[in-house]
């Protein structure tokens, strides 16, 4: 960012920092994009000399060697409104720039209120094709919309096909016309469906590209490489050789003396300049007052990539130490490279292509098909320990510390079409983008699972090093509103574990029917009743008593997998007890052959199934080698793959305990991959490549396609049986899956949001526009109750009107013009809605009736000036509920409903859902409270209207998503009948409209 003091004198207004943005490019690499300035001249001078002689000639149409002093004052000084320049940069090296000049109908230079502009491109020919002039396109419209600039013109040459591509893939409404020899482009500014689709596919392109660089480098250097044992960085080196990664590596230690040296058999340098070679990835292990040296090293030498493991940032919690991580930040950027952490962990691929295991766990895990993101390196470490020991591997872990730049959200991107993961798991502290996240994960649930444990779940709790909006919403909503988004949300560690391994080994269950059976009554009756708690339909355990055999197991499982009476099994087993008494050893490795032979026999298609443990010895063990349910696939490998492939290695323990191999391994199979020698880390020759496994169908239904615009979900090899030590922890996975399995499907058939023809939206926003005005305060302001009813009911929503009755007198003229019965309420705001301290008095049939209630109210409650009391017609009888909608910073609009009075203000009984909600939203937030039963009929009662209610909610979703500025609605009461719905209260709260960060260009977080 420019300070104050470079800023251009002549701009007629101030530089406009907030168009300042950090981009991901199509490659994966990053570049800045900011306003060009007067102090810009130099830069691009050197940027134009570096622009081929056709580039130019695409630009000016003639041969254009060398820009003229006029040329370089025009495309440097602008004044922010009708000519305005923008640059992306590298190294701070200008690498493009685009600029608009405001035009009239006839083509000549304007100001508003002209509403055109025309817009020109100049890409460094080193630099086209990284998606750069895309990325300029989505900024320079951006800013062009901010300045009430609606259209853009360019003429381009029919021979620059790059740059006509840019336009006519931008995703805008556009027309095109052939003029003199060039192609003319009017292109309508307003966003649409297709351009947004457009900017969102890209960005999910450009930021998986990112992630996917920094898992897959060819080369990786190891900055500050200890020359003596011990120390961080030789640790992450050992941990690289150990874990027999395929490409080259390199150990830099500027304490080394000159020359070329070793460390660990890896050569060493003092820089990465002295290696001489191209590095992908660097992982910095020196203190935090080094960093920026070596940060700046890798910069100056093309490497793509950083994972900081140094401590010493804002997770410190000092000023300081923000500042630091800010500074670490904008320098990385600066070259192009994103960072992993500061205060990382490290980052893991098990690919046998890659093998890359930069974190300071001890080993490599062994390979599997679940993603891993943490916050946190101890929890990273129990995770990994916890998957291990149940044989389940990963295909990817991320330990990101900081997050200051890559965060969950990328890894989001990237595992959505990674062939490589079936299951993402997520252990989350903060999330900084709380709207994109949702967005995200929304995506990715539609083709894989995504598990979410949520740590410093307490407002003001998130860790110190990490930037996060603020929200005003309970977590219990966030929680709800991530399961709306398809998101597998649980509360511990274990949990995230256990559903983890169920959804890797497993395909989803069918419905929420569960047959049960085993060799323990008493066990069998408590999977039975953790059924009924997590919602599930259990058939009756079927008790195969003590003395079943493993082959009885194998009967029953196999009958209840061909049982369409049935969804999921759940297989209880406690030991076989001798008849002296001792337990039986071996049993559970018998047990686990016959539930393998039995799974293996099912007909498809597949059911999930589960087994419930006593200290049943090498039952899991045993299982964790079974296959899954999921019918095999024909097995195949390319033609030069070898004949045979190394087993993976084991997978880390915590340091303390040194993990053992995987049970599932063969008996001839090594403990760990040797590390491969010096000549082999620094040969650019890739380790040979493994055969491909056996891959069985992804883990849904048939009747379960994903989304036509998403990528189909991988086969998936075969899984491991899950066995857990109790009953309470198998079933909760298993009603997660279920529910799980149930967003999918109706996942492939969204909701609609209905159109509502009849509404004034225009009028709406004439109103809004009124009470804000032109300088309207950020504290926004509450609607007066005509002005409120006027708003909703440009939405078809009527509010039941009130009329004020200072006096008794009043109160009874109101009544006459309403026509009785009439309620008598007060409006205080210490009384509003609290019928039971009598606050409202109800069917008043006549003037004595009003009189009395009015004497009696003030008597008890106090002065009519104080209660502010209001005469309203009667409704009919129904349910009393609550409609309300706000904007939270961190969510956006959240659409929530509850009935009203107690079991929403004191028992928090409310549902809620993300705006615009669709007619399936709807009917869920309807049916979703606990208090539901009350409004379809409960011990006799008549059903009330809930069409009706249906249709409230919709209007509401609509009117907030039209108008930003409507921050909040509240209706209530609103009555619901057995035909029709009253509203009898309405507040209404406008303000200008938060920031919407989801919907501009594309732009990295700030720092």
């Amino acid at each position: 960012m420019q300070s104050a003091s470079e800023r251009p004198e002549q701009a007629q207004h101030d530089y406009p920092d907030h168009w300042e943005a950090d981009v991901v490019l199509r490659d994966g690499g990053t570049a800045r994009i900011r306003p060009i300035t007067a102090d810009d001249a130099d830069r691009l001078v050197s940027f134009y000399e570096q622009v081929s002689d056709e580039s130019k000639y695409y630009r000016f149409f003639a041969p254009y060697p060398r820009l003229s002093a006029k040329d370089v004052h025009r495309f440097t000084h602008h004044d922010f409104v009708d000519r305005v320049g923008l640059a992306a940069t590298v190294g701070g090296e200008f690498i493009a720039t685009v600029r608009y000049d405001r035009i009239d109908d006839r083509g000549m230079p304007a100001s508003a209120p002209a509403d055109e502009a025309e817009v020109a491109f100049l890409v460094q020919d080193a630099h086209q094709g990284r998606g750069v002039a895309s990325a300029l396109l989505e900024h320079i419209a951006a800013v062009a919309r901010e300045r009430d600039i609606r259209r853009f013109a360019a003429e381009v040459l029919p021979a620059n096909t790059k740059m006509i591509k840019v336009f006519t893939d931008a995703g805008y409404t556009q027309k095109r016309s052939f003029e003199d020899g060039s192609v003319r482009l009017h292109l309508d500014l307003e966003p649409t469906d297709r351009s947004l689709a457009v900017q969102r596919a890209r960005e999910q392109r450009a930021e998986a590209r990112s992630v996917q660089r920094l898992l897959t480098p060819g080369s990786v250097a190891v900055v500050g490489a200890g020359r003596t044992p011990g120390g961080v960085g030789r640790t992450v080196l050992r941990n690289l050789l150990d874990g027999g990664f395929t490409g080259r590596t390199y150990a830099v230690n500027r304490a080394l003396t000159e020359g070329t040296g070793t460390i660990d058999g890896v050569p060493a340098f003092r820089s990465l300049g002295d290696i001489g070679e191209p590095v992908d990835l660097a992982i910095l292990a020196v203190p935090a007052e080094r960093v920026p040296e070596a940060v700046a090293d890798c910069g100056e030498h093309g490497v793509r990539g950083l994972v900081v493991l140094s401590a010493g940032y804002a997770e410190t919690g000092s000023g300081e130490g923000r500042d630091r991580q800010r500074e670490l930040l904008r320098q990385a950027r600066s070259y192009g490279m994103r960072i992993i952490g500061p205060n990382a962990f490290g980052i893991i691929t098990t690919s046998a292509d890659v093998r890359l295991n930069a974190s300071l766990a001890p080993r490599l895990p062994a390979a599997g098909r679940i993603g891993l993101f943490t916050q946190s390196g101890a929890i990273g470490i129990a995770l990994l320990a916890g998957l291990h020991r149940h044989g389940a591997g990963i295909s990817s872990f991320i330990s990101a510390g900081n997050r200051a730049d890559v965060s969950g959200n990328d890894f989001l991107q990237y595992w959505y079409d990674d062939p490589e993961t079936d299951v993402v798991l997520l252990y989350l502290e903060s999330i900084g983008n709380p709207r994109k996240f949702t967005r995200l994960a929304r995506r990715t649930a539609a083709v894989k699972p995504v598990v979410v444990v949520r740590g410093a779940r307490h407002s003001g709790s998130a860790p110190p090093g990490h930037r996060v909006p603020v929200t005003r919403i309970p977590y219990a909503t966030v929680s709800e509103l991530l399961r709306q988004a398809g998101v597998i949300r649980v509360d511990t560690v274990t949990e995230l574990v256990d559903a983890g391994l169920l959804l890797a080994g497993q395909p989803l269950p069918a419905g929420p029917r569960v047959a049960i059976l085993g060799n323990s009554e008493s066990l069998g009756l408590l999977a039975y009743d953790a059924c009924l708690t997590e919602g599930l339909r259990p058939l009756r355990p079927l008790d195969l008593t003590t003395g079943a055999s493993p082959a009885d197991f194998r009967a029953a499982l196999a009958a209840a997998l061909v049982d369409d009476a049935c969804d999921a099994v759940v297989v209880t087993a406690i030991p076989w007890v001798g008849e002296n008494g001792a337990v039986e050893s071996g049993d559970g490795e018998v047990l686990a052959a016959q539930l393998r032979e039995a799974v293996a026999s099912a007909p498809s298609p597949a059911k999930p199934v589960v087994v419930v443990h006593v200290e049943m010895g090498g039952l899991a063990e045993a299982l964790s080698a079974a296959t899954s349910t999921r019918p095999p696939a024909r097995r195949t490998a390319p033609a030069s793959a070898p004949a045979s492939a190394p087993a993976s290695a084991p997978a880390p323990a915590p340091a303390s305990a040194p993990a053992p191999a995987p049970a599932s391994a063969p008996a001839s199979a090594p403990a760990s991959a040797p590390a491969p020698g010096p000549a082999a880390q620094a040969s650019s020759a890739p380790a040979a490549r493994t055969a491909a496994q056996a891959t069985p169908p992804p883990a849904f239904p048939a009747s379960t396609p994903p989304p036509a615009s998403a990528p189909a979900p991988t086969p998936t090899r075969p899984g491991v049986i899950p066995a857990y030590p109790a009953a309470e922890r198998a079933v909760r996975a298993l009603a997660e899956a279920v529910r799980y399995g149930q967003w999918r499907r109706q996942a492939v058939e969204p909701g609609r949001v209905p159109e509502f023809e009849e509404i004034d939206e225009s009028g709406a926003a004439a109103q809004i526009e009124r009470v804000l005005g032109p300088d309207a305060d950020a504290r926004g302001v509450t609607l007066d109750a005509d002005a409120a009813r006027e708003l909703l009911g440009r939405y078809g929503i009527d509010v039941l009107p009130t009329l004020p009755a200072p006096t008794p007198d009043d109160a009874v003229q109101a009544a006459a013009r309403l026509g009785y019965p009439v309620a008598l309420k007060t409006t205080a705001p210490h009384l509003r809605h609290r019928p039971d301290l009598g606050g409202v008095r109800l069917d008043l049939a006549g003037e004595e009736q009003l009189r009395t209630a009015y004497s009696e109210m003030t008597e008890q409650l106090g002065k009519p000036a104080e209660l502010q009391p209001v005469v309203q017609a009667m409704v009919p009888r129904g349910v009393d509920t609550v409609v309300r909608s706000a904007i939270d910073p961190a969510v956006g609009a959240v659409l929530s409903f509850g009935l009203a009075g107690a079991a929403s203000e004191l028992l928090g009984d409310m549902s809620h859902r993300l705006v615009p909600a669709t007619e399936r939203d709807a009917a869920e937030l309807v049916r979703s409270i606990r208090t539901a039963p009350l409004l379809f009929g409960w011990r006799g009662s008549a059903p009330v209207d809930t069409p009706a209610l249906e249709e409230l909610l919709l209007r509401v979703s609509r009117l907030v998503d039209d108008h930003p500025e409507v921050v909040a609605i509240a209706l209530e009461p609103v009555v619901v009948a057995p035909h029709g719905l009253s509203v009898l209260g309405a507040t209404v709260r406008l303000a200008p409209p938060p920031p919407r960060t989801d919907l501009g260009p594309r732009s990295l977080p700030s720092y």
